[in-house]
């Protein structure tokens, strides 16, 4: 594994730097500042996704002949590197990083033409409908019903902690279409307009106080088959697919800006304490080795090899340091931590939130096990 850039490289990264000093604007970073959560309020994201859309730059991970940009494993890591270092706010991603790839894998034609190029435009913004009240980390117990009527399913149940039903415009779900079948055999997956009705929300806000997840109810509502993904009694297939591209990711450099915010936090708020100190030193090694671990797996990918289950370990550990860092952001502030002001807001907010980056996305417990499955042979 070479660690050094290779020039056609450095250059890629000085042109990402030189765009995001032009349109990184002042309100986008302050955006990014003041996340607390995995997502933005709608405004700057659809305001970075509109300015990465006009440069070609908003789908990295699609192939050219669908809107992407072309780009090695390496130039897609470097530029996701730059957008966190940077502190950008980041995109709608439901329909960028999950259901575009899934209508491009498994899509046929005629709807690949149709929501792709919405999808890349940002006209069209997408939830995932996944998590039902009795069927999260056992998703295969999903219990949201699809009845085959004509040309229609006919889809009553529910589904829940839907991030950002609300500023979606459709949602893709998995739902059940055979109840005699084998759990993971009787599955379909559906694309859905937000609109349908028989479709409603109730908002559900979260610990820190913010308006993220839904509660979404499907009562009779009718999508035609021509929205389905792939076969019928196929959604597992699919739903498998679409957790390669939320897994994983790109988890050193927010985390790096993650840890430049603690240390300018202690530098104005924390006495002088050798501890504390330590704490922060341990944090850095961390990083480090996820950082490493990064660069295997863009070697990997580099070579058109999967990263198994080293996306697990990816996802472990980072998420392990984000809630590491946002104890260490309170301990920094002390009992300035309870005051009013932005810094203690951003503090508080995400420390609160990210008690649930261990559970989204497939728990530690899952990631522990498909790493001592795979990695381990247990």
């Amino acid at each position: 594994m070479d660690l050094q850039l290779a020039p056609a490289d450095l250059a890629f990264r000085e042109e990402v730097r030189a765009f995001l000093d032009e349109y990184l604007t002042e309100d986008l970073r302050a955006a990014g500042a003041a996340r607390t959560g995995s997502f933005c309020d709608l405004a700057p994201t659809a305001k970075w996704h509109a300015t990465l859309h006009r440069k070609g730059w908003v789908a990295p991970d699609w192939p050219v002949e669908h809107g992407g940009t072309g780009w090695t494993t390496t130039q897609r890591h470097i530029f996701a590197s730059e957008c966190a270092s940077a502190g950008a706010p980041g995109i709608h991603s439901f329909g960028i990083r999950m259901c575009g790839p899934v209508i491009i894998g498994f899509g046929t034609p005629e709807q690949q033409a149709y929501y792709l190029p919405r999808i890349l435009s940002g006209e069209h913004r997408w939830c995932q409908g996944y998590s039902e009240p009795g069927s999260g980390s056992d998703l295969a117990s999903l219990q949201t019903r699809a009845q085959p009527d004509g040309d229609d399913y006919v889809v009553n149940g529910t589904k829940i902690w839907t991030s950002l039903a609300h500023q979606a415009t459709h949602i893709f779900c998995l739902v059940r279409t055979d109840l005699e079948a084998k759990p993971q055999r009787g599955i379909s997956f559906l694309l859905i307009d937000r609109n349908t009705p028989g479709l409603t929300m109730r908002p559900i806000m979260n610990i820190s106080g913010e308006h993220e997840f839904n509660q979404v109810f499907f009562d009779d509502v009718r999508v035609p088959k021509s929205q389905r993904i792939g076969a019928e009694n196929e959604g597992w297939t699919v739903a498998k697919y679409l957790l390669e591209f939320e897994r994983g990711g790109n988890y050193a450099n927010g985390l790096w800006a993650r840890l430049k915010w603690v240390q300018d936090l202690a530098s104005m708020h924390a006495a002088e304490d050798a501890g504390f100190g330590r704490k922060l030193a341990q944090v850095e090694i961390d990083i480090t080795a996820v950082e490493m671990q990064e660069h295997r797996v863009v070697s990997a990918r580099a070579l058109g090899e999967s990263p198994g289950a080293a996306a697990s370990m990816l996802k472990l550990q980072g998420n392990v340091l984000t809630q590491r860092l946002d104890e260490l952001a309170i301990e920094a502030l002390g009992p300035q931590a309870s005051h009013d002001g932005r810094e203690a807001a951003v503090a508080m907010g995400r420390y609160l939130y990210d008690r649930a980056v261990t559970i989204l996305g497939g728990t530690s417990e899952i990631q522990r096990n498909i790493m001592a499955r795979a990695m381990l042979g247990i």
